[in-house]
């Protein structure tokens, strides 16, 4: 009899994409591993087997998610002609439909990446901040060269970054902002009216 070999990294993704339904509906802090491994369709040992914890799942999941939107954000923001068009459609993951469920992951996530010394999360975050400003330093510095923006322009990238993070922070943490998008966009209108030439 010939033995199986197990491809552990997909085996990994497997189990957490399997969970994604019950922790979108319950949210990590209220479901048991026992759940988890049922709705993965393994035993409760095989969870523990790829997985320290129940936050590693999500930290496992927002990674999977993240690399489908960003390939999502890539095609969005190629159709996009103008400076201040790619920077709203890049703020697009905060309210944007396609990206209900990582946004709600990533909610969770966050909570536990603020709650959490885990070194792999810091790392995991800080890869993904730097992946984000650069991408979002080179869609400043093409309207730069486009002549759509003033050269200063790139000294508020990670302003820009901060501000549209801030917001959606705050979006759900309080009752204090209604409509993201215009929020969003509405400050980005007034920055653009202050960096274009």
């Amino acid at each position: 009899m010939l033995a199986i070999i197990v491809d552990k990294e997909q085996k990994k993704k497997d189990i957490a994409l399997g969970t994604k339904a019950l922790i979108l509906k319950d949210g990590i802090n209220n479901i048991t591993i026992s759940q988890i491994a049922k709705a993965a369709n393994i035993g409760k040992g095989t969870v523990y087997e790829y997985f320290k914890n129940k936050d590693e799942i999500v930290f496992e999941l927002v990674g999977i998610l993240m690399q489908e939107h960003n390939e999502r954000k890539e095609k969005q923001l190629s159709l996009h002609v103008s400076t201040r068009e790619k920077v709203k459609s890049f703020f697009g993951f905060f309210y944007a439909d396609a990206d209900r469920e990582l946004r709600e992951i990533y909610k969770q996530f966050t909570a536990i990446a603020l709650s959490s010394t885990n070194e792999e999360m810091v790392t995991f975050q800080t890869e993904c901040y730097t992946l984000y400003e650069k991408w979002m330093e080179n869609i400043i510095e093409e309207g730069i060269e486009k002549n759509e923006l003033k050269s200063e322009a790139k000294e508020l990238v990670m302003g820009i970054f901060a501000f549209a993070q801030g917001t959606f922070i705050m979006s759900v943490t309080t009752s204090a902002i209604e409509d993201l998008k215009q929020k969003i966009d509405t400050q980005i209108d007034i920055l653009f009216d202050l960096m274009e030439k």
